[in-house]
């Protein structure tokens, strides 16, 4: 039986953009718009799903490329799901491992360019991943072995996974690359995504698994004709959601996704792959974004980086040795109720795993909180002014 679907509660008037709703998954709801904290593998990192859940996080996202190279997606299907695994009581999302297998795959992290070979520093003889039209061969950034994805083995290793909601496997680009390479790696995203489709759709009638949604994946860098013509193109295919990825200049990210869900359907949710700065958050949400995730808030907590309403700051600085105050006493999370600055700093200092631990608690409630509380202004109509005044005094402080 299908369980999923998605529905509009709310909105600032065209259901298309800044709109509250509600993901319905077989485990759970997702209030949107909704922050999705990153697991990679099955794990927040540093910190527990009850601490997790306790931050108001709704659902969380894991990495298929990942639990493919460890401890493999066969085990994580015998432990009950990844849910399951990790002792998850809500919805679950993986990503399709395009990202990884081609930037991890790479050596070249989110400088990849597949085509210009120029902007990087490393010869072609050297490089880990390569792509062609039937997928991709890439090399573990853990031992260096070959391997191979292709839009099936990433719908394999995503439904044995079990989440709730998948990705299509999708060619990533980077802004690097020219435009003519940018609408052939489209192509091939596009011949991908109905290829797996296809395959998630027969793994479905083979088993009786809980309904698991496939959402397609959005390429196109900065271009608006490829933008809109991607959105045309997955939009019109039998999707359960869409997710916004690739490379997106930042100044522009409120204006792309803006054009893809002009394009997309209304009546499904949108996901925007890796983001989290809180600028980005309040664009993507204006422009119609429901849920994204990223490993931001503990991988800057875990060096020590610290959000507050009035910007972040390093607690590792020495003005924080003797302060006794919270990490931010605008917070009510764990953290803040419980410990100070300069305890926090002395954990972090000495590389105590329970500093990681607290820093990335905090960054986590705070932003959890944040997209909340934009969720509450579309209800009551006051986001602009929400927008408007709360950026103003994040950033204030920045040059």
């Amino acid at each position: 039986m299908n369980k999923f679907f998605y529905e509009v509660t709310s909105s600032l008037g065209d259901e298309r953009f800044a709109r509250v709703g509600v993901i319905h998954t077989p485990h759970g709801e997702i209030k949107t718009p909704a922050f999705i904290p990153v697991g990679t593998q099955a794990a927040i990192k540093a910190v527990s799903v009850e601490m997790i859940r306790e931050a108001g996080a709704q659902a969380v996202l894991a990495n298929a490329y990942h639990l493919y190279l460890r401890p493999g997606y066969d085990l994580v299907n015998e432990a009950g799901g990844l849910a399951k695994f990790m002792n998850w009581d809500g919805p679950t999302f993986t990503d399709s491992g395009g990202f990884q297998v081609l930037s991890l795959g790479s050596g070249f992290k989110k400088t990849i360019s597949m085509n210009q070979l120029e902007t990087v520093n490393t010869p072609r003889s050297k490089r880990y991943a390569h792509v062609d039209d039937d997928g991709v061969f890439f090399k573990s950034h853990l031992d260096g072995s070959l391997h191979r994805f292709t839009p099936e083995l990433s719908m394999e290793i995503q439904y044995n996974l079990g989440a709730d909601i998948c990705f299509a496997f999708d060619e990533l680009t980077s802004l690097a690359d020219p435009y003519d390479y940018q609408l052939e790696a489209l192509d091939r995203t596009h011949a991908w995504a109905g290829r797996s489709l296809k395959a998630f759709s027969q793994l479905r009638n083979q088993n009786q698994k809980p309904y698991q949604a496939l959402f397609g994946v959005l390429q196109g860098a900065n271009y608006e004709d490829l933008r809109r013509k991607t959105a045309k193109y997955l939009g019109a295919m039998d999707f359960d959601g869409f997710g916004i990825g690739g490379a997106i200049e930042k100044s522009q990210l409120g204006e792309i996704v803006k054009w893809v869900n002009e394009e997309l359907p209304a009546n499904k949710p949108k996901h925007l792959l890796g983001i989290s700065e809180p600028d980005d958050m309040f664009a993507a949400v204006e422009a119609g974004v429901d849920t994204f995730d990223c490993v931001s808030p503990t991988r800057v907590g875990r060096n020590g980086a610290i959000y507050t309403l009035d910007g972040r700051y390093s607690v590792l600085k020495k003005d924080y040795e003797r302060d006794f105050s919270p990490l931010d006493p605008d917070c009510n999370c764990y953290t803040c109720k419980n410990y100070t600055r300069a305890y926090v700093r002395h954990l972090l200092r000495a590389k105590e795993v329970l500093g990681y631990t607290l820093a990335s608690i905090h960054n986590e409630s705070f932003t959890i909180r944040l997209v909340h509380d934009m969720r509450e202004s579309i209800i009551d109509g006051s986001f602009h002014e929400l927008k408007r005044d709360w950026l103003a005094r994040y950033y204030k402080n920045k040059k």
